[in-house]
């Protein structure tokens, strides 16, 4: 008896999902690319919102929901041979009427303070998403209701997800058992490379144990 697995059935080829795209969004977009059955379409940030309100609303695309949204950065970037902006926004969406899905990405246009449109008001499920990139790479959403730090302490000092930031943190959180409250101080853990160690049996390979 000869199985096979289940592969991925698609209600709408990944090609003609690409086409449908590119004819919805026009000159919106600055690319759409279909690579390993997935179609990636990246939109500048003046164009944000009107690309996202596209794609939710066009007969062909009808991407109802927002699955996720995640902050990226490039600094380093293929080995730091990328020449593009450095933070960019990334988001999932799903269309349940049509059953297909897209990812939808846009740079912010400047390194030094990223800014992009929130899309709160056109998928409700972005709300949290964008505190997160917020929180972890410093992303600001223009148009949020509540943009506040949703993971690290409200004393915390820089953005951790971003390729710069210490791995050791930059400063450190602990009990003072005199002043009876938790107070903050410079790291005290000196950063080290931690070189993993080997152990071979004695005559490891060699068929003689």
């Amino acid at each position: 008896m000869t199985t096979t697995s289940p592969s991925i059935v698609y209600a709408v080829e990944p090609a003609a999902l690409k086409e449908a795209v590119v004819q919805a969004l026009g000159a919106l977009a600055k690319s759409v690319e279909l690579k390993l059955d997935e179609v990636t379409v990246v939109v500048g940030a003046a164009d944000y919102l009107a690309a996202a309100t596209t794609l939710r609303d066009a007969p062909g695309c009808k991407f109802e929901q927002l699955l996720d949204l995640c902050g990226l950065d490039y600094s380093d970037y293929g080995d730091g041979r990328w020449e593009g902006r450095r933070y960019c926004v990334a988001s999932h969406l799903l269309s349940v009427s049509l059953n297909q899905r897209v990812r939808l990405k846009v740079f912010a246009p400047d390194d030094d303070l990223p800014v992009v449109d929130s899309v709160t008001e056109i998928w409700s499920s972005a709300n949290w998403f964008e505190r997160e990139a917020f929180d972890l790479y410093g992303i600001v959403f223009e148009g949020h209701a509540d943009l506040r730090r949703i993971l690290t302490d409200y004393g915390f000092i820089g953005h951790p997800f971003r390729k710069d930031f210490p791995v050791s943190g930059q400063v450190e959180m602990r009990y003072d058992a005199e002043r009876k409250r938790v107070i903050y101080q410079p790291v005290t853990i000196e950063p080290r490379e931690i070189t993993p160690r080997i152990i071979r049996e004695e005559n490891y390979g060699s068929g003689l144990r």
